[in-house]
Protein backbone atom coordinates (compact mmCIF):
# COMPACT_ATOMS: atom_id res chain seq x y z
CA UNK A 1 0.00 0.00 0.00
CA UNK A 2 1.19 3.54 -0.38
CA UNK A 3 2.21 5.54 2.15
CA UNK A 4 0.40 8.98 2.63
CA UNK A 5 3.18 11.05 -0.03
CA UNK A 6 2.67 8.77 -2.31
CA UNK A 7 -1.47 8.98 -2.30
CA UNK A 8 -3.32 11.77 -4.97
CA UNK A 9 -5.41 14.16 -4.00
CA UNK A 10 -9.02 13.05 -4.68
CA UNK A 11 -10.53 16.18 -6.16
CA UNK A 12 -14.00 17.77 -4.46
CA UNK A 13 -16.13 20.49 -4.31
CA UNK A 14 -16.70 21.38 -1.01
CA UNK A 15 -20.40 23.06 -0.52
CA UNK A 16 -21.16 25.73 2.63
CA UNK A 17 -25.16 25.84 2.86
CA UNK A 18 -27.30 27.23 5.68
CA UNK A 19 -29.87 29.47 6.44
CA UNK A 20 -29.36 33.81 5.35
CA UNK A 21 -27.24 35.81 8.27
CA UNK A 22 -25.30 32.80 9.61
CA UNK A 23 -22.09 33.24 7.97
CA UNK A 24 -21.53 31.17 4.91
CA UNK A 25 -20.24 33.95 2.52
CA UNK A 26 -17.62 34.92 4.82
CA UNK A 27 -16.58 30.77 5.33
CA UNK A 28 -17.12 29.90 2.11
CA UNK A 29 -13.97 33.15 1.27
CA UNK A 30 -11.97 31.93 3.97
CA UNK A 31 -11.39 28.49 3.12
CA UNK A 32 -11.33 28.97 -1.06
CA UNK A 33 -8.53 31.63 0.09
CA UNK A 34 -6.72 28.85 2.74
CA UNK A 35 -7.01 26.02 0.11
CA UNK A 36 -6.56 27.23 -3.21
CA UNK A 37 -10.45 27.36 -3.94
CA UNK A 38 -13.07 29.58 -5.96
CA UNK A 39 -16.62 30.61 -4.87
CA UNK A 40 -19.46 29.13 -6.99
CA UNK A 41 -22.11 31.17 -5.48
CA UNK A 42 -26.02 29.35 -4.80
CA UNK A 43 -28.16 32.33 -4.68
CA UNK A 44 -31.10 32.82 -6.77
CA UNK A 45 -30.94 36.49 -6.38
CA UNK A 46 -27.12 37.06 -6.86
CA UNK A 47 -27.91 36.01 -10.40
CA UNK A 48 -28.68 39.39 -11.34
CA UNK A 49 -27.60 42.35 -12.05
CA UNK A 50 -27.61 45.62 -9.99
CA UNK A 51 -29.41 43.34 -7.03
CA UNK A 52 -26.44 44.15 -5.10
CA UNK A 53 -26.74 45.51 -1.56
CA UNK A 54 -29.73 43.28 -1.12
CA UNK A 55 -28.35 40.33 -1.88
CA UNK A 56 -25.76 40.76 0.05
CA UNK A 57 -23.14 40.32 -2.80
CA UNK A 58 -19.25 40.27 -1.69
CA UNK A 59 -18.50 43.69 -3.63
CA UNK A 60 -15.77 43.31 -6.16
CA UNK A 61 -13.40 45.22 -4.50
CA UNK A 62 -13.65 42.87 -1.50
CA UNK A 63 -13.48 39.76 -3.23
CA UNK A 64 -10.17 37.75 -2.20
CA UNK A 65 -10.83 35.07 -4.40
CA UNK A 66 -12.60 34.18 -7.93
CA UNK A 67 -16.39 34.32 -8.15
CA UNK A 68 -19.25 32.64 -10.27
CA UNK A 69 -22.75 32.46 -11.27
CA UNK A 70 -23.17 36.03 -9.98
CA UNK A 71 -24.38 38.64 -12.24
CA UNK A 72 -25.80 36.22 -15.30
CA UNK A 73 -28.96 38.35 -16.08
CA UNK A 74 -30.63 41.67 -15.82
CA UNK A 75 -33.48 41.87 -13.34
CA UNK A 76 -36.70 41.00 -14.90
CA UNK A 77 -35.52 38.30 -17.01
CA UNK A 78 -36.31 34.28 -16.31
CA UNK A 79 -34.10 32.71 -15.05
CA UNK A 80 -34.58 28.89 -13.69
CA UNK A 81 -32.38 26.14 -11.68
CA UNK A 82 -32.24 24.68 -15.08
CA UNK A 83 -30.11 27.65 -16.30
CA UNK A 84 -28.65 28.05 -13.20
CA UNK A 85 -27.24 24.43 -13.30
CA UNK A 86 -25.56 24.95 -16.79
CA UNK A 87 -23.80 27.63 -15.06
CA UNK A 88 -22.60 26.14 -12.06
CA UNK A 89 -21.64 22.79 -13.49
CA UNK A 90 -19.52 24.69 -16.43
CA UNK A 91 -18.29 26.94 -12.80
CA UNK A 92 -17.04 23.79 -11.12
CA UNK A 93 -15.46 21.83 -14.16
CA UNK A 94 -13.79 24.66 -14.93
CA UNK A 95 -12.33 25.24 -11.45
CA UNK A 96 -10.94 22.02 -11.26
CA UNK A 97 -9.88 21.72 -14.80
CA UNK A 98 -7.67 24.38 -13.53
CA UNK A 99 -6.25 22.44 -10.31
CA UNK A 100 -8.28 24.34 -7.83
CA UNK A 101 -11.21 23.62 -5.48
CA UNK A 102 -14.69 24.69 -6.03
CA UNK A 103 -16.11 25.96 -3.02
CA UNK A 104 -20.13 25.96 -3.44
CA UNK A 105 -21.98 28.58 -1.17
CA UNK A 106 -25.34 29.91 -0.84
CA UNK A 107 -28.98 28.90 0.65
CA UNK A 108 -31.05 28.38 -2.01
CA UNK A 109 -31.89 24.79 -1.57
CA UNK A 110 -32.95 23.63 -5.04
CA UNK A 111 -29.71 25.70 -6.42
CA UNK A 112 -27.28 24.13 -4.45
CA UNK A 113 -29.11 20.40 -5.49
CA UNK A 114 -29.00 21.98 -8.91
CA UNK A 115 -24.74 22.05 -9.01
CA UNK A 116 -24.49 19.13 -6.86
CA UNK A 117 -27.22 16.02 -7.99
CA UNK A 118 -28.04 14.05 -10.21
CA UNK A 119 -31.28 16.23 -11.12
CA UNK A 120 -32.30 16.54 -14.70
CA UNK A 121 -34.36 19.63 -16.35
CA UNK A 122 -35.96 19.51 -19.48
CA UNK A 123 -33.58 20.54 -22.18
CA UNK A 124 -33.78 24.25 -22.91
CA UNK A 125 -36.63 26.80 -21.99
CA UNK A 126 -40.24 26.23 -22.39
CA UNK A 127 -41.04 28.92 -25.01
CA UNK A 128 -43.29 31.51 -23.92
CA UNK A 129 -46.21 31.31 -25.86
CA UNK A 130 -46.79 28.08 -24.24
CA UNK A 131 -46.27 29.55 -20.85
CA UNK A 132 -49.00 32.38 -21.16
CA UNK A 133 -51.16 30.31 -23.46
CA UNK A 134 -51.47 28.14 -19.63
CA UNK A 135 -51.77 31.10 -18.12
CA UNK A 136 -54.54 32.39 -19.63
CA UNK A 137 -56.07 28.51 -19.91
CA UNK A 138 -55.57 28.54 -15.90
CA UNK A 139 -57.81 31.90 -15.87
CA UNK A 140 -60.51 30.68 -18.07
CA UNK A 141 -60.67 27.28 -16.01
CA UNK A 142 -60.02 28.35 -12.63
CA UNK A 143 -57.80 26.32 -9.82
CA UNK A 144 -59.62 23.26 -10.19
CA UNK A 145 -60.69 22.77 -13.67
CA UNK A 146 -57.09 23.94 -14.81
CA UNK A 147 -56.09 20.86 -12.27
CA UNK A 148 -58.70 18.75 -13.74
CA UNK A 149 -57.19 19.45 -17.49
CA UNK A 150 -53.57 17.84 -16.00
CA UNK A 151 -55.20 14.76 -14.49
CA UNK A 152 -56.42 13.93 -18.36
CA UNK A 153 -52.71 14.50 -19.78
CA UNK A 154 -50.77 13.48 -16.79
CA UNK A 155 -53.05 11.92 -14.40
CA UNK A 156 -49.44 10.55 -12.31
CA UNK A 157 -48.71 13.88 -11.69
CA UNK A 158 -51.90 15.82 -10.60
CA UNK A 159 -52.20 12.96 -8.22
CA UNK A 160 -49.08 14.87 -6.55
CA UNK A 161 -50.53 18.49 -6.69
CA UNK A 162 -53.03 19.79 -4.67
CA UNK A 163 -55.91 21.42 -7.14
CA UNK A 164 -55.79 24.34 -5.36
CA UNK A 165 -52.00 24.51 -6.42
CA UNK A 166 -52.12 26.62 -9.73
CA UNK A 167 -48.40 27.13 -9.97
CA UNK A 168 -47.48 23.71 -9.48
CA UNK A 169 -50.17 22.41 -12.05
CA UNK A 170 -49.05 25.16 -14.34
CA UNK A 171 -45.45 24.01 -14.03
CA UNK A 172 -46.60 20.45 -14.32
CA UNK A 173 -48.39 21.80 -17.53
CA UNK A 174 -45.50 23.63 -18.97
CA UNK A 175 -43.29 20.36 -18.50
CA UNK A 176 -46.09 18.07 -20.45
CA UNK A 177 -45.66 20.57 -23.11
CA UNK A 178 -41.89 19.77 -23.40
CA UNK A 179 -42.26 16.30 -22.85
CA UNK A 180 -41.56 15.65 -19.26
CA UNK A 181 -43.25 14.16 -16.00
CA UNK A 182 -43.75 16.25 -13.40
CA UNK A 183 -43.60 13.19 -11.31
CA UNK A 184 -40.64 11.43 -12.33
CA UNK A 185 -39.07 14.39 -12.17
CA UNK A 186 -40.45 14.44 -7.76
CA UNK A 187 -39.39 11.13 -7.89
CA UNK A 188 -36.07 11.09 -8.57
CA UNK A 189 -36.13 14.86 -6.68
CA UNK A 190 -36.41 12.51 -3.96
CA UNK A 191 -32.80 10.71 -4.32
CA UNK A 192 -30.27 12.61 -3.39
CA UNK A 193 -27.11 11.20 -6.05
CA UNK A 194 -24.17 13.49 -5.89
CA UNK A 195 -22.70 13.95 -9.23
CA UNK A 196 -18.99 15.47 -8.03
CA UNK A 197 -17.03 14.12 -4.59
CA UNK A 198 -18.38 16.54 -2.41
CA UNK A 199 -18.55 17.48 1.17
CA UNK A 200 -21.81 19.66 2.43
CA UNK A 201 -21.09 21.74 5.52
CA UNK A 202 -23.86 23.16 6.88
CA UNK A 203 -23.67 26.28 9.30
CA UNK A 204 -26.15 26.55 12.38
CA UNK A 205 -26.73 29.33 14.96
CA UNK A 206 -29.06 29.62 18.36
CA UNK A 207 -32.08 31.28 17.09
CA UNK A 208 -32.17 34.17 18.98
CA UNK A 209 -29.22 35.51 17.71
CA UNK A 210 -29.63 34.62 14.25
CA UNK A 211 -32.49 36.71 14.30
CA UNK A 212 -30.07 39.41 15.69
CA UNK A 213 -27.87 38.89 13.22
CA UNK A 214 -30.36 39.09 10.11
CA UNK A 215 -31.58 42.71 11.72
CA UNK A 216 -28.34 43.94 11.84
CA UNK A 217 -27.83 42.79 8.51
CA UNK A 218 -30.82 44.62 7.17
CA UNK A 219 -29.91 47.98 9.07
CA UNK A 220 -25.95 47.15 7.36
CA UNK A 221 -27.82 46.82 4.20
CA UNK A 222 -29.86 50.24 4.75
CA UNK A 223 -26.56 52.25 5.87
CA UNK A 224 -24.79 51.01 2.43
CA UNK A 225 -27.27 52.46 0.20
CA UNK A 226 -30.08 49.73 -0.40
CA UNK A 227 -33.05 52.58 -0.94
CA UNK A 228 -30.82 54.39 -3.26
CA UNK A 229 -29.88 51.13 -4.75
CA UNK A 230 -34.05 49.94 -5.56
CA UNK A 231 -34.87 53.77 -6.56
CA UNK A 232 -32.21 52.91 -9.43
CA UNK A 233 -33.65 49.80 -10.32
CA UNK A 234 -37.03 51.06 -10.34
CA UNK A 235 -36.08 54.47 -12.60
CA UNK A 236 -34.44 51.46 -14.96
CA UNK A 237 -37.86 49.50 -15.76
CA UNK A 238 -37.27 46.65 -13.15
CA UNK A 239 -40.60 47.35 -10.91
CA UNK A 240 -41.97 44.04 -11.41
CA UNK A 241 -38.78 42.32 -10.58
CA UNK A 242 -38.64 44.12 -7.60
CA UNK A 243 -42.18 43.51 -6.35
CA UNK A 244 -41.60 39.74 -6.83
CA UNK A 245 -42.74 37.39 -4.04
CA UNK A 246 -38.73 36.10 -3.52
CA UNK A 247 -37.04 39.61 -3.82
CA UNK A 248 -36.92 40.15 0.19
CA UNK A 249 -35.78 43.60 1.01
CA UNK A 250 -36.84 44.85 -2.67
CA UNK A 251 -40.24 44.69 -2.48
CA UNK A 252 -41.20 45.99 0.94
CA UNK A 253 -38.87 49.39 -0.30
CA UNK A 254 -40.88 50.12 -3.04
CA UNK A 255 -43.91 51.80 -1.74
CA UNK A 256 -41.60 53.57 0.86
CA UNK A 257 -40.42 55.19 -2.97
CA UNK A 258 -43.31 55.12 -4.46
CA UNK A 259 -45.93 56.20 -2.28
CA UNK A 260 -43.86 57.62 0.90
CA UNK A 261 -44.49 54.53 2.97
CA UNK A 262 -43.12 54.80 6.51
CA UNK A 263 -39.56 53.33 6.47
CA UNK A 264 -39.43 51.81 9.59
CA UNK A 265 -42.85 49.57 8.53
CA UNK A 266 -40.67 48.36 5.63
CA UNK A 267 -37.89 47.21 7.50
CA UNK A 268 -39.70 45.71 9.66
CA UNK A 269 -41.34 43.73 7.37
CA UNK A 270 -38.12 42.70 5.73
CA UNK A 271 -36.64 41.88 9.40
CA UNK A 272 -39.72 39.24 9.01
CA UNK A 273 -39.43 37.99 5.83
CA UNK A 274 -35.95 37.26 6.24
CA UNK A 275 -36.49 35.30 9.35
CA UNK A 276 -39.43 33.39 7.43
CA UNK A 277 -37.14 32.71 5.03
CA UNK A 278 -34.41 31.70 6.75
CA UNK A 279 -36.64 28.90 8.57
CA UNK A 280 -37.59 27.48 5.28
CA UNK A 281 -33.95 27.30 4.56
CA UNK A 282 -33.36 25.30 7.54
CA UNK A 283 -35.73 23.14 7.25
CA UNK A 284 -34.85 22.33 3.33
CA UNK A 285 -31.21 21.94 4.44
CA UNK A 286 -32.33 19.59 7.53
CA UNK A 287 -33.88 17.15 5.46
CA UNK A 288 -30.49 16.39 3.99
CA UNK A 289 -28.16 13.35 5.79
CA UNK A 290 -25.49 14.40 3.79
CA UNK A 291 -24.89 17.93 5.86
CA UNK A 292 -22.19 17.63 8.73
CA UNK A 293 -23.42 20.41 10.57
CA UNK A 294 -21.24 23.09 12.25
CA UNK A 295 -22.83 25.26 15.33
CA UNK A 296 -20.95 28.73 15.01
CA UNK A 297 -22.75 30.13 17.95
CA UNK A 298 -20.47 32.00 20.17
CA UNK A 299 -17.05 31.22 17.98
CA UNK A 300 -15.01 33.18 15.90
CA UNK A 301 -14.33 32.78 11.94
CA UNK A 302 -11.02 31.03 12.80
CA UNK A 303 -12.35 28.39 14.97
CA UNK A 304 -14.87 27.91 12.25
CA UNK A 305 -13.23 27.55 9.32
CA UNK A 306 -10.44 25.65 11.34
CA UNK A 307 -13.37 23.28 11.68
CA UNK A 308 -15.03 23.08 8.33
CA UNK A 309 -11.31 22.39 7.17
CA UNK A 310 -11.63 18.91 9.21
CA UNK A 311 -14.34 17.78 7.58
CA UNK A 312 -12.85 18.11 4.58
CA UNK A 313 -10.07 16.37 5.49
CA UNK A 314 -12.34 13.42 7.64
CA UNK A 315 -13.45 13.09 3.72
CA UNK A 316 -10.97 12.71 1.87
CA UNK A 317 -9.28 10.74 3.96
CA UNK A 318 -12.20 8.26 3.77
CA UNK A 319 -12.36 8.53 0.11
CA UNK A 320 -8.59 8.04 0.19
CA UNK A 321 -8.94 4.98 2.08
CA UNK A 322 -11.32 3.37 0.35
CA UNK A 323 -9.74 3.81 -2.52
CA UNK A 324 -6.44 2.14 -1.82
CA UNK A 325 -8.58 -0.34 -0.13
CA UNK A 326 -10.66 -0.84 -3.81
CA UNK A 327 -7.33 -1.39 -5.14
CA UNK A 328 -5.60 -4.24 -3.28
CA UNK A 329 -8.09 -5.83 -2.75
CA UNK A 330 -8.13 -6.31 -6.90
CA UNK A 331 -4.69 -6.25 -7.06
Amino acid sequence: MAGTAGRQRIQRVIAVVGPTGVGKSALAESLAERIGGEVVSADSMQVYRGMDIGTAKVPPAERRVPYHCIDLADPGTPFSAAMYQQYARRAIDDIVARGRVPVLCGGTGLYVRAALDDMRFPSGEIASPVREEIEALAERLGAEGLHAHLARIDPASAALIHPNNVRRTVRALEMAAHGVSYAEQASRFSVRTSVYPTVLIGLVMRRDLLYAAIDARVDAMLEAGLLDEVRALLVRGYREALTARQAIGYKELVPVIEKGAPLDQAVAAIRQATRRYAKRQLTWFRADPRIRWIDVTGRSPEDVRADALRLVESADTHDTDAEEERCGSNS
